[in-house]
């Protein structure tokens, strides 16, 4: 008798290349943010063709904003849709999430590129583009792990329910409108570019804005005014001691490989309005990394404090504190216990697909995944094919045999996870 895990690999080997033409097809569309109507159609069309009910809607931001962990650059949302297919269980079983985002970050300097970066060029075993890592790829391995449990006639009880969500790149507003829209489950699987790695942990991060306050003078007479580039030195040493601080804290082994977990970055200045005058203004903006075991406001709370310190070391700050502000994206941390079952699932199915134990670690960088363990109480494993590094970068590659693995394990993982309703198919 054909076992499951049988039924799945030999429908991946049958239906390899035409998958591979439909991520080609994928990655063609460059869908930037603002984009990605074209592509969320075409994902309709095919989920609908799995056999999934689809449903597709566009966001709504008033809506949105009433929530805390909502952020976007944009107010209008009219070609950004979600969309969301259901693999209806017939009962009693548990229900998971796959969770992949369409939006892409723009190629950049096109001249950095070897090859236009929307062609999706095959070379030795790689397919070439924007998004290709970050995360078409993992996407396709979801398609396809539900596409082999469907075609391969295996009855789930519970439901799987896939998400494919907008704006993931500035925050989260489609994963965050799809939960508040009821589709959550029981668990979730994110299939972000992990290099296969399985993440219970999700590090979070917030934008942040300080305001260095100096004196202008002459340049001239320097010495009569009070610089705020220099000034606002002692404050980017001040948060670094911060950030030694909150990282000698952390003794998670997850963590262990990972040199700074929680970095705080200051990513951009700008200071100043005259060469021969002394700057009075100067802003620096950075983000601050948040443990997945901590909550977003305590550690604006705590950056804050850390500030109003600045008085001990330099008597300028005391009658001229900087001002701290909180804007732009927000990346909410995630989660999950890793004794929980599908941790337990997903590392077996792992075993008997690769044949080696997987590397279980925390996520250096933000996913959705937050948000659905947060907010959606969906606890969420990041695992995916695809190395982060590639992710963002010129010429972004995905090894195709690593979709193909993943989704193998994702689909007998979700059968296991699920359960089979009719256990004489086997």
């Amino acid at each position: 008798m054909t076992t499951y895990n049988e039924k799945i690999k030999n429908w991946l080997i049958q239906n390899r290349e035409n998958t591979i033409d439909f991520l080609q097809k994928l990655i063609k569309l460059p869908s930037t943010q603002g984009n990605e109507a074209q592509i969320q159609a075409i994902i309709a069309e095919k989920l609908e063709q799995i056999g999934l009910q689809v449903e597709q809607w566009e966001l709504d931001e008033e809506e949105l904003q009433k929530h805390p962990y909502f952020f976007s650059n944009r107010t209008d949302f009219s070609d950004s849709p979600n969309v969301v297919g259901i693999l209806k269980g017939e009962g009693d079983g548990p229900s998971i999430v796959l969770n992949g985002h369409v939006d892409v970050v723009p190629a950049g300097d096109l001249s950095q590129w070897n090859d236009e970066p929307y062609l999706g060029k095959i070379k030795d075993g790689k397919i070439y583009g924007r998004g290709t890592t970050d995360m078409k790829g993992g996407n396709l391995a979801l398609y396809l792990a539900i596409e082999a449990i469907k075609n391969s006639g295996i009855k789930l009880k519970g439901d799987v329910i896939l998400h494919s969500v907008v704006e993931e790149e500035s925050g989260g507003a489609g994963t965050l409108a799809a939960v508040l829209k009821g589709y959550k489950a029981d668990a979730a699987i994110i299939p972000e570019p992990s290099n296969m790695k399985i993440f219970p942990k999700q590090q979070g991060s917030k934008w942040f804005r300080i305001h260095v306050k100096g004196r202008s003078a002459h340049g001239g007479t320097r010495y009569h005014g009070v610089s705020a580039i220099e000034k606002s030195a002692i404050v980017v040493k001040h948060i670094e001691d911060l950030e030694t601080e909150r990282n000698e804290r952390i003794d998670d082994p997850l963590y262990e490989k990972i040199p700074i977990p929680v970095p705080i970055n200051i990513g951009k200045i700008v200071g100043g309005d005259w060469p021969s005058s002394v700057a009075d203004l100067v802003k620096l903006e950075g983000r601050i990394g948040i443990a997945p075991n901590e909550k977003i406001e305590d550690v604006q709370k705590e950056l804050d404090d850390w500030l109003k310190k600045l008085s001990d070391i330099d008597p300028w700050f005391k009658d001229h504190p900087v001002q701290l502000e909180w804007y732009g994206a927000q990346w909410v941390p995630g989660s999950i216990d890793e004794t929980h079952p599908l941790m337990k699932i997903l590392i077996e199915k792992f075993e008997d697909v690769v044949g080696t134990e997987p590397t279980i670690e925390a996520s250096p960088w933000g996913t959705d995944g937050g948000l659905l363990s947060q907010v959606g109480n969906t606890p969420s494993i990041v695992f995916g094919p695809g190395i982060s590094s590639m992710a963002h970068f010129p010429n972004e590659y995905i090894e195709l045999e690593d979709i193909f693995i993943t989704a193998e394990i994702i689909a007998l993982t979700v059968i296991e996870w699920c359960e089979v309703a009719d256990k004489t198919n086997k």
